[in-house]
This record gives structure tokens, sequence and C-alpha cells, in this order.
């Protein structure tokens, strides 16, 4: 069962879609990209994987999106909304892990000492602008102060695997996957596959986290 709440920021309001798990060991804060929401498909697999494993997932759709608004702004005010919402994922006392797609990522990455993150989870990580390989933000993802994990797609224009650095950090290919995880007909995996080779590689990693 699902719960929704609105939480003030100094970015606007943001809300919290809430994915409990009956005895929550851990909290998935995990935001949207730049160009969607909370239904993207990689979160939504998360959303109903991770519960039963003793994951509350906390779906956090950014205060731009909440507003309707199409684009989403600077990195600094990104990273304002997700300071201020912070609180509201941290309030049953148990460890969080920051988490994000895309945009969404880059905001976890940046904010993750600071407030404490127990871990990062970078979906889709957009190492670099497509085509655009010298504009990398590899600093990012190498400074984020906390285990993390990167879920990479085989084909992303924004940074494929084998684009990023050797850091402190894990990556996990999904085969073939654009960076929406999408898998092309051609592919030898379905859809279905390659959005358990996310929740099995996030499902495995967060079991490393927390008590």
């Amino acid at each position: 069962m699902t719960d929704s709440e609105i939480i003030e920021t100094g970015a606007g309001d943001a809300r919290i879609t809430w994915h409990p798990a009956k005895k929550a060991r851990l909290v998935l804060a995990v935001s949207h990209g730049a160009g969607g929401g909370i239904e993207a498909r990689d979160l939504q697999a998360l959303a109903g994987a991770l519960p039963p494993l003793g994951v509350s997932v906390a779906l956090v759709e950014q205060p731009w999106r909440v507003a309707g608004k199409k684009l989403a702004p600077a990195p600094r005010t990104l990273d304002t909304g997700w300071r201020d919402l912070w609180p509201a994922v941290a309030k049953k006392g148990l460890p969080v892990v920051a988490g994000g797609r895309s945009a969404g990522a880059r905001v976890a990455c940046r904010t993750a000492a600071e407030l404490g993150a127990a871990g990062v989870l970078a979906l889709s990580f957009p190492l670099h602008p497509p085509g655009k390989p010298e504009k990398s933000r590899a600093p990012e993802l190498l400074g984020a102060g906390a285990p993390t994990l990167v879920v990479q797609g085989g084909n992303d224009p924004f940074g494929k695997p084998a684009e990023f650095p050797e850091g402190a950090y894990e990556l996990v290919e999904v085969p073939f996957a654009d960076h929406g995880f999408a898998v092309p007909k051609r592919a030898s995996l379905t859809q279905q596959e390659a959005l358990d080779v996310i929740t099995g590689a996030v499902g495995g990693w967060l079991g490393t986290l927390g008590p």
C-alpha cells in the first residue's frame, strides 16, 4: 500500500510516495531525471521489488515536477529541494540510501556526504552529454563519499559502461539498454529481464548495507 506526502522545500513543494516494507531495515530515497517522473520503468520496478527485501522505497518528485513544469531547474535548485526533503525520508530513524536516475543520480552524488547517506544508487548516471565525452561529470560520481552503485545501460548515449573511470564504486551493466533502460526487440534479453537485472543488482547491493 502506497502513501504520499507533500514536503515543503526552499524550491517549492516536493512529493514523496512511499512503498513501505513491513519490517524495514533501510530506506531507499530515489528521484527521477530531468525529463520524466517517478513513473520511470526502473523506479517502478524497484518500488515493487525492494519492500519484500526489507527496504522501504521513497519515490521522490522534485518541486519542479510537482508544480507541473516540463524542464528541470539548475542543479543548485535541485540540490536545495533534495536537502530540504531529506529529514522526511530520514524520520523513521533508519539508514537512508540516496538514489536517483540521470539528473537525480547527480543530485544524490553531490549531496550524499553532507546528508549522511548510507549509500548512493546512481541509475543511468549521465557521465556526459550525448556526443560530448569531454564534458565529464565523473567528479560528481567519484566524490560521492559513500558506498555507490551505478546501474548503466550498455547503450546509454550519456555514457556507456566502458567509458566510466576507475573509482571506489560498483558498476552493473544492463545489456543493450538505453538511458531509460529500454531494450530493442532484437536484444538477447526481454524488457522484463532487463528490469530483473536492475532489481537483482540493487537488491543484492542493498543487502550489504545497513544493519
